[in-house]
């Protein structure tokens, strides 16, 4: 299966992104546009958070909802963003023009990936082995990891959103790390306009 987009992690960072692009898939600078997410989550930090200092959650939030939660709300406003399950992605290899992306169970090619997994140093993705660095704002005997980039951007048509580009670990900032990533491809998307998405009543 061929994606423009395909996002790597069904986490705080990686369900922001595909929101937002999902909200923008009906405009015309998104006309022939397809998103996917590997929405693989078992290993994300949200199975055993609890928020209280979230604005807009109520205080007692689990992260284990806000998981499932989350997938619910992409399937119900944005059916078109595919939603890839049950699949851990093993490797990542560039071509000439795209990325393909390779699982334990298929191989998709997409122009632009994002990841948005964990800063555990367990990550294993083949592919990424250059880019990992010691992460700059975590405690060093955490041995936390970051994939080096600027602004977002690993490589041309690489990008990483959340704990592993390098922020805290704060729900809201890997929310809108995600988020931030997103509308860098909408603007991508419509020609270098600098482009978000907002709904008004």
């Amino acid at each position: 299966m061929q994606f423009d987009t395909l996002i790597i992690g069904g986490g705080a960072a990686g369900l922001s992104c595909a929101l937002v692009l999902g909200s923008a898939l009906n405009k015309p600078y998104a006309e022939g546009k397809n998103v996917g997410i590997v929405i693989h989550q078992k290993t994300s930090h949200l199975q055993n958070a609890l928020f209280n200092n979230v604005l807009g959650l109520n205080p007692g939030t689990l992260g284990k909802d806000i998981l499932e939660d989350g997938k619910n709300q992409l399937t119900n406003l944005y059916p078109e963003v595919v939603q890839i399950e049950n699949e851990k992605v093993r490797e990542i290899v560039e071509t000439a023009s795209s990325f393909n992306i390779i699982t334990n169970n298929n191989t998709y090619t997409a122009q632009r990936v994002v990841i948005a997994v964990g800063y555990t140093n367990l990550l294993n993705i083949k592919g990424l082995e250059n880019y990992i660095k010691p992460h700059p704002k975590a405690a060093i005997e955490k041995d936390r990891i970051w994939l080096e980039n600027t602004n977002h951007v690993v490589k041309e048509n690489l990008f990483v959103a959340g704990t592993l580009a390098g922020w805290r670990s704060q729900f809201a900032i890997a929310s809108g790390s995600g988020a931030h990533v997103a509308t860098d491809i909408l603007t991508i998307w419509n020609n270098g306009k600098h482009t978000k998405v907002h709904d008004k009543i």
